[in-house]
């Protein structure tokens, strides 16, 4: 059997990773570059077998997510072995939107275990990522955590359901705090018209997707014949836009 796959009766396929999330790890399109979502970059880390079937999308949170039919739509195609990595928070945290809205430890845990539930009924491994940090700093230059109490909600969800968590805030914040104020600036959206401050550069994407890789190892999600260049220079130039269909 090749190297990352699943064999079923003798024959082989390759094992799926499928992404629900938000704006931060969704696949952006030529109108938008150089926005770039981490999901964009992940499949330059996986090894051969996989493949990464990215539904993130631009505004979702756990509840719009589901209640937009998307949830359904990346079950159907789900299967026994498949990977369902799921990151929301950003806009869970709209209170003022009431269509994308949850609360910590109440609708956003059960949306969340909508999710869990869905990918263990096909046989597939469900996965937790809290939400990638934003760049704030303070006056100080110390990187300053901006997801409220939702990262501590999917952190005891994933306790209490006993499902791999990649900690992608406390990594991600990590990073921006041991890179400082002014290099972060290569890492979000940051253009000659534009201060995005949650969004990614191509660099960023690829950071942040490193993060996520090494996670996916380390929970033993993936095995080390999954993942690839995970101490290798990635060329920001590898990323590219397709036109919107």
């Amino acid at each position: 059997m090749s190297v990352g796959g699943t064999a079923y009766a003798g024959s082989w396929r390759s094992r799926t990773v499928w992404i629900a999330g938000d704006s931060t790890a969704a696949q952006k399109y030529a109108d938008a570059a150089p926005e770039t979502g981490w999901g964009m970059a992940l499949p330059l880390l996986l090894g051969r077998g996989l493949v990464v079937a990215n539904h993130a999308l631009n505004g979702r949170s756990s509840k719009s997510f589901v209640d937009e039919g998307r949830l359904d739509a990346v079950l159907a195609g789900v299967r026994p072995g498949d990977v369902l990595l799921v990151q929301f928070a950003h806009n869970d945290e709209k209170a003022e939107d009431p269509s994308r809205y949850t609360e910590p430890w109440t609708t956003y845990q059960q949306y969340l275990r909508r999710y869990l539930d869905g990918a263990r009924s096909r046989g597939a491994r469900p996965v937790l990522a809290t939400p990638v940090e934003r760049r704030r700093f303070d006056a100080d230059g110390r990187a300053v955590p901006s997801h409220g109490e939702y990262p501590e909600a999917m952190r005891a969800l994933a306790r209490q359901e006993r499902v791999a968590l990649l900690d992608a805030q406390a990594l991600s914040l990590a990073l921006w705090q041991k890179l400082g104020p002014e290099a972060t600036q290569a890492y979000f959206n940051w253009t000659d018209t534009k201060q995005d401050n949650t969004h990614f550069s191509p660099t960023g994407a690829i950071a942040v997707a490193r993060l996520v890789a090494r996670e996916l190892l380390r929970t033993r999600v993936l095995a080390p014949h999954d993942v690839r260049r995970l101490d290798k220079e990635i060329p920001p130039s590898w990323i590219t836009w397709p036109e919107a269909a």
